[in-house]
């Protein structure tokens, strides 16, 4: 014990020394505290960014408002427009709804579902006597248009209550298609599953007989509903209310005025990736062919070069491409009107909370406008007859545009056969009006945007991975008056042809990608009906087929139906078709010539001799079977076609086939790309 136990008189000193120690730890450790403190406050500030909330206070926004909630309240509105649009038509009626409510002593604004939170939806009974009404579009194959997508995502994944909402809904689309109205019909019935409040009934346009009528008539009968529903009258005021102001421009730098870009100012002179429908990138021009070998049509073959854009795109995807309009027609309607076209403008929004500050890109020329962002050449819809017949100075002229305007059965009659039978565009409608001269500035308002024009992709990103091509027919045609009117998108590509001068000929485009695609395995067989250019996707699928056979892979029979007018005048691809049968990557080649005969023969025709085959490819082999082209009537007959082939050799009633290929269709084995 005496080992381990201190020596008493050792103890005090010990004690002493170790007061000392811990005493000198003590300063010294406060000292370093206190340095660091002192570091942190001085130094450490002043390295730190100061907070730029003065900026953002004197500056626009850094973010979009999101909430319609809150700008509702902001400016008072209490009506607000939803649209799902793809071609501009529904964000155009949705803007004649919102700009309506005036009538009745409401406010309304439109909305781009795509800028707003749409969970605030059950927020809306917050607002007193508010109204959403979705204006909504389908695309493609019962798809939600691309600017709708995340709202139908939300509205499939969410269980919000939305009782005391109340809405309505009018659908646009074509009955043509397998899936007509099918994004407004889920809209109308998910939104009433969440406990919504329908204050009118849906509405169904179809684009194959007259969606303008369809929404005149839908929109007169709602209206009324509204009133009764909210206890509210009609103002009466019928009176043109402008939404933008014209402020002209003398002494602009030349840098800043817009000439055709989509979004960022000089974007196609320093082309920056990611490119998209806001941001397109330019394209060259590498090859531009006829086609066909004789007859009147004009069908054509495009390559386009994406070398370093960054592009990616598959086979069956979509080009979209930005046309310009006519320069002739541009020019007459500056003559007629007077003015020079020169003139830098801005059309700036009068209601300083919306989101869409002008309807174009600003600032820019009446020319730009006129060539680049406005659609001249399509029908005016009634509204803007309605708008535009102030401006007529001959009384009867002017009662006219207003008959057609009208909802009564007597000017729709004039409507359809005066602008829409007699095909009169914009400049048709002033040749023909003599008194009829409107501010050119209100016209550039009031007409539609120019949108993109899709086409389907003519090669295989596996065999062209810098290449997209293109196949198109022109668009030609005579009116009822005696014009000559001319698609603008197709017209524009035919010209689109390479100089020897050396200067480059480019088309502002970007990808939209399809469910249009080739089985995932390779081994399935595919059957593929194509008539005229309906052949353009084929072409791809067929290219990969054949890289994948040179990969050694195993590549199911691949069938094509392929039909046209005459052999020798538009067999599209002939020679590479024949060659690819040769090389045995396509199985059977398939032609339906129907003018080569005195009885017309057409694919589904071909179909229906080849039903053993088909059959046995279809329901032994787990064939996939792909349509494009015409929807009003070849796919139709095409499906017609594959009705009796499973009613007759699956011994099926035609129900029963029926349901057979629907069945298909919902495993992705039936696929369509069609238009109309």
């Amino acid at each position: 014990m005496a080992d381990t136990q201190p020596d008493p008189s050792t103890q005090p000193e010990l004690m002493d020394e170790n007061e000392s120690l811990f005493s000198n730890l003590d300063i010294f450790l406060f000292s370093l505290i206190a340095c660091l403190v002192i570091y942190w406050f001085i130094f450490r500030k002043k390295s730190d960014p100061i907070p730029e909330f003065k900026k953002l206070e004197a500056g626009p926004p850094s973010t979009r408002e999101t909430s319609f909630i809150e700008k509702m309240k902001k400016t008072g509105k209490n009506i607000v427009v939803f649209y799902g649009s793809q071609t501009g038509t529904g964000e155009e009626f949705a803007n004649r709804l919102a700009k309506d409510a005036h009538r009745y002593g409401m406010k309304g604004m439109s909305a781009d579902p795509e800028e707003y939170d749409m969970s605030e939806l059950s927020r809306l009974n917050e607002i007193e006597n508010s109204i959403a009404i979705f204006c909504m579009a389908t695309y493609g194959e019962g798809d939600p248009t691309d600017n709708a997508q995340e709202f139908y995502d939300w509205l499939q994944e969410c269980d919000a209550d939305l009782c005391g909402f109340n809405y309505t809904v009018f659908a646009l689309g074509n009955k043509t298609y397998e899936h007509y109205n099918a994004m407004g019909k889920y809209v109308d019935k998910r939104l009433a599953e969440l406990g919504a409040h329908r204050i009118f009934d849906l509405g169904m346009g179809d684009d194959d007989a007259n969606l303008e009528d369809d929404f005149v008539s839908w929109r007169e009968q709602f209206w009324p509903a509204v009133c009764e529903h909210f206890g509210v009258e009609a103002t009466g005021e019928e009176s043109s209310i402008r939404q933008y102001e014209l402020k002209e421009h003398t002494d602009l730098n030349m840098n800043k005025i817009y000439t055709g870009e989509l979004g960022r100012l000089k974007s196609f002179e320093s082309q920056k990736p990611p490119f998209d429908a806001k941001n397109p990138f330019l394209a060259l021009v590498t090859v531009n062919r006829k086609l066909n070998k004789g007859g009147e049509r004009h069908l054509m073959h495009l390559e386009l070069d994406i070398t370093g854009s960054k592009i990616r795109y598959e086979s069956g995807d979509h080009v979209a491409v930005y046309p310009t309009n006519d320069t002739a027609i541009v020019n007459k309607i500056g003559d007629i009107l007077g003015v020079d076209l020169d003139t830098i403008i801005s059309l700036n929004n009068l209601d300083e909370e919306s989101n869409k500050k002008h309807p174009f890109p600003c600032p820019t020329t009446y020319r730009t406008a006129l060539t680049h962002y406005l659609d001249i050449t399509n029908f005016p819809r009634t509204n803007v007859l309605y708008e535009l017949a102030q401006y007529a100075s001959e009384p009867k002229e002017q009662e006219s545009m207003r008959k057609m305007a009208s909802s009564s059965p007597e000017g729709k009659a004039l409507y359809q056969s005066w602008v829409l039978d007699s095909c009169r565009n914009i400049l048709a409608i002033l040749e023909d009006l003599p008194s009829l001269r409107p501010p050119i500035d209100h016209l550039c308002e009031l007409m539609p945007r120019l949108q993109a024009r899709y086409y389907s992709i003519a090669s295989s990103s596996k065999v062209h991975p810098n290449s997209i091509h293109i196949c198109a027919v022109v668009v030609e045609y005579e009116t009822k008056t005696g014009r000559v009117n001319k698609g603008v998108a197709t017209n524009w590509l035919k010209n689109k042809m390479q100089t020897d001068n050396g200067h480059k000929v480019t088309v502002p485009m970007y990808i939209r990608k399809s469910q249009f695609r080739l089985p995932f395995k390779s081994s399935n067989p595919v059957i593929m009906i194509g008539p005229g250019t309906g052949i353009a996707p084929f072409m791809g699928f067929i290219q990969e087929r054949a890289w994948l056979k040179e990969q050694a892979k195993d590549v199911g029979e691949t069938v094509l139906f392929y039909g046209c007018r005459y052999k020798k005048e538009d067999f599209l691809y002939q020679e590479e078709l024949e060659e690819f049968e040769k090389n045995k990557v396509l199985t059977e080649l398939n032609v339906a010539f129907s003018r080569d005969q005195e009885q017309k023969v057409y694919v589904q025709h071909l179909l229906k001799n080849h039903k053993e085959a088909i059959w046995r490819l279809v329901h032994t082999d787990n064939a996939h079977i792909y349509v494009c082209g015409d929807a009003r009537n070849m796919a139709r007959d095409v499906q017609n076609s594959f009705y009796e082939i499973v009613e007759e050799l699956g011994s099926m009633s035609r129900t029963q086939a029926v349901d057979y290929i629907k069945k298909l269709m919902t495993k992705g084995r039936y696929s369509q790309d069609v238009w109309s």
